[in-house]
């Protein structure tokens, strides 16, 4: 094997090792089941003040991040809103996180979707960062104490609602 052939060999074995390190390390980032969720203060969608995962300590909530561009966070907000009709209250709420949007579609998605419960802002993604997302849709179901109980990359649906979150606030109810 030539020098040339030698350095281009431990060049690309060079960036490879960076590509893995870089995906391992942020893997390890994500929060786990079990840890203390992040509570990252941020504005309000609507305007009008600031809100945080903080506000609903003692209480279940289930953080969806999304964003307006995102297909399969338009295809699951309607789960999402009936399950809030549903499960929504004093012991339990969905908080949605639109993140890397920009108001004016974040807004217009909440509106166009009818979602009743709490939206926040999280326009340059730091929020989503802290939390260890890598896209949209991501959920996480955070218990009355603010440790995470529950996570999904992905979206969620109707019957994936009912048989992996619903069962954590019953439950409780019990």
């Amino acid at each position: 094997m030539s020098v040339r052939s030698s350095i281009a060999v431990l060049a690309v074995l060079a960036l490879v090792g960076l590509l893995v390190y870089g995906l391992v390390s942020k893997g390890s980032s994500r929060v786990a089941v079990g840890e203390a969720a992040p509570a990252t203060s941020l504005p309000r969608l609507e305007g009008g003040g600031e809100g945080s995962l903080a506000h609903y300590k003692g209480h279940w909530v289930l953080v969806n991040f999304w964003a307006s561009w995102c297909i399969p966070c338009r295809q699951e907000a309607p789960a999402l809103e009936e399950f809030q009709q549903r499960h929504g209250g004093s012991q339990f709420t969905v908080l949605g996180i639109d993140t890397r949007d920009l108001t004016d579609d974040g807004q217009a998605f909440a509106q166009r979707y009818g979602l009743s419960y709490p939206q926040l802002r999280d326009g340059d993604g730091n929020a989503a960062h802290s939390y260890g997302t890598t896209g949209v849709p991501e959920n996480f179901l955070v218990d009355p104490k603010g440790i995470v109980r529950w996570e999904l990359p992905g979206p969620v649906d109707e019957q994936y609602l009912r048989e992996q979150v619903e069962p954590f606030l019953l439950k409780e109810e019990s």
